[in-house]
């Protein structure tokens, strides 16, 4: 019968309001980022004991140099010169790596002779060699033609020091951001909000607008990528502290992107759970989502239901209570489409990950159908110091999966810190190199295996 008068009427009948009341309660405050635009946001400030724990860590300094060469044909050229060195040639048009001989022919000595690939034989002597008809006679060495330097479309020189120290729930100047993705709420955050909150970490998560108790426009336009920045930057310039550490899925991770970027001094370390490759954000043209509100009302059951069998690697009676309690896809069909075609984002390109200097952990569940792994291999590739860990058991929905196995790698990454170079020296590759861990949980724990990359890692 709704999705009748939906059809009749044109307008979903699905509408996702903010609770009656507007006063914190529980934890929750209600922000009006903009007027008439109030978002929910769960922030959670721990008691700690009156003597504050000192930041006796002194943490490590990292040299960050790095040089993005942008050609006219979208080659990508990514040269790393500070403590972590290794050169790269990437191309930015379909995500694929050029062979290393690419590389040598722009590095190399155009003036050098060249060699000919044909030679005479040694077995025949020189007046034999002359008798040979002119078609078997050994051709003379011809010049190789000189290949003209193509010349950059655009270059960016980073050139800094980033001092990364651990971060304990005991330091008043921490604060942890988590932001969700398209269809979900800050509910899907629940194990780990209590989690860090219980270690004496101060956490903030918001609803974007639409989704759980969050405001929802009926104007498409308050949908699109940069209106949901701003909201974001607003949460973000409200709360933060000193060292802030932002924690995305999905969706969410561009938003925890362009905050990195645009605030590099106060984002101390980033999380990407499932967020997919650094490629700039445009809506696709053939989806389901650009079907009538209407419509996609109808069909809301069908979405919910393939959401269940993308989102998590199991379907069993414990992932539909999760996704009941975490309040995900539970989202208007106004609300749903505007998000998916308002997904645009030029400016969120290989070079613009690739500017960015913060530690970055990027948390991949193997069963996810939503995000392939190589686009999470591709992202670590891109950035200049990111960790890959990957969880066999996790899917899209990791978090509310494996929590204990999330919870424990995002501790471990808090707490992580660079060698501090002893008598001058250089700190210790190790220490700043990516790495790409497989994650199995057996009975609750979590074991680590190394994996070498499969692109030069």
């Amino acid at each position: 019968m709704d999705g009748i008068l939906c059809c009749l009427t044109g307008k979903s009948a699905n509408v996702v309001v903010p609770i009656e009341t507007s006063e914190a309660a529980d934890g929750f405050e209600f922000v009006e980022v903009k007027p008439g635009r109030v978002l929910r946001v769960r922030h959670i400030i721990p008691e700690r004991p009156a003597v504050m724990e000192q930041v006796t860590g002194q943490g490590g300094t990292v040299h960050c140099k790095r040089k993005i060469t942008v050609y006219r044909n979208g080659q990508l050229v990514i040269e790393n010169m500070g403590d972590m060195v290794r050169s790269e040639l990437l191309n930015g048009q379909n995500g694929e790596t050029e062979p290393n001989n690419t590389a040598e022919v722009d590095n190399a000595d155009c003036n050098a002779p060249a060699t000919s690939t044909n030679s005479p034989n040694p077995n025949l002597a020189p007046q034999q060699q002359q008798q040979l008809p002119q078609e078997q006679q050994p051709q003379q060495e011809q010049p190789q033609p000189r290949r003209r330097r193509r010349k950059p479309k655009r270059t960016v020189v980073i050139d800094c020091e980033r001092k990364i120290s651990s971060c304990k729930g005991t330091h008043s100047d921490v604060a942890l951001f988590f932001i969700h993705g398209v269809g979900g709420s800050l509910d899907i955050w629940g194990s780990q909000l209590e989690f860090f909150s219980r270690l004496g970490y101060e956490v903030i998560a918001p609803d974007l607008a639409g989704h759980g108790a969050s405001s929802a426009p009926q104007i498409a336009a308050a949908y699109t990528f940069y209106a949901l920045a701003e909201d974001m930057r607003a949460i973000f310039k409200r709360y933060a502290r000193r060292r802030n550490i932002l924690i995305g899925h999905s969706y969410g991770v561009s938003f925890c992107t362009f905050l990195a970027h645009e605030y590099p001094e106060q984002v101390h370390k980033v999380v990407m759970i499932n967020g997919g490759g650094p490629t700039a954000l445009e809506p696709s043209l053939c989806s389901i989502f650009n079907l009538p509100t209407c419509v996609l009302h109808c069909l809301s059951p069908c979405l919910a239901w393939s959401f269940l069998k993308a989102g998590f690697a199991r379907q069993g009676a414990k992932e539909k209570q999760l996704l009941k309690e975490g309040n995900a896809f539970n989202v208007s069909s106004f609300v749903l489409r505007a998000m998916m075609s308002g997904q645009y984002w030029p400016e969120g390109d290989e070079v613009y990950h690739a500017e960015l200097t913060v530690p970055i952990l990027l948390v991949h569940g193997m069963h996810d159908k939503f995000v392939p792994i190589e686009e999470d291999q591709r992202m670590a590739e891109i950035l200049l110091l990111a960790f890959l860990k990957v969880i066999d058991e996790g899917s899209h929905m990791v978090m509310m999966e494996c929590p204990e196995t999330v919870n424990t790698l995002l501790h471990e990454f808090f707490l992580w810190e660079p060698d501090t170079p002893s008598n001058g020296s250089k700190p210790k590759q190790e220490s700043a190199k990516p790495a790409t861990d497989k994650i199995s949980p057996p009975n609750g724990e979590v074991r680590s295996t190394a994996e070498s990359k499969s692109k030069n890692k």
